[in-house]
């Protein structure tokens, strides 16, 4: 997961799916109307994107508030993410292997131990 920093313009680029968007902090220079979009895509398309011109945050392990309550938690390198509608809600989660809990079919069968472990 990354963000992808702009002056507020929707993105809409191959390969890159837009999970969660807030105000970019005050804290952060250039930070008056723009915004931030937290998108999930290959390295390849984080590539593009900067070579597009736009402004790439590689995000690591830790939480980033949406400024709506909500935000995003990123634990295990950057392995898992979790969008939060409110501090203990999950709307929207993801492993290692990319897919969503929403992706996957109903009833298939998780090795929870290996998905988090790794073993």
């Amino acid at each position: 997961m990354f963000i992808v920093r702009c002056a507020g313009e929707r993105l809409e680029f191959p390969n890159v799916q837009v999970k969660l968007s807030r105000s970019t902090p005050s804290g952060v220079a250039g930070a008056a109307a723009a915004t931030d979009f937290f998108c999930v895509g290959d390295t390849e398309a984080m590539a593009a994107l900067r070579q597009a011109g736009w402004t790439i945050v590689e995000l690591h392990d830790g939480y980033y508030e949406d400024g709506r309550g909500g935000g995003v938690g990123i634990w295990g390198q950057g392995r898992y993410w979790e969008i939060r509608s409110e501090p203990l809600t999950i709307a929207e989660a993801c492993g290692p292997g990319g897919e969503s809990a929403a992706e996957r079919k109903e009833g298939e069968h998780v090795e929870v131990r290996r998905a988090i472990f790794g073993v």
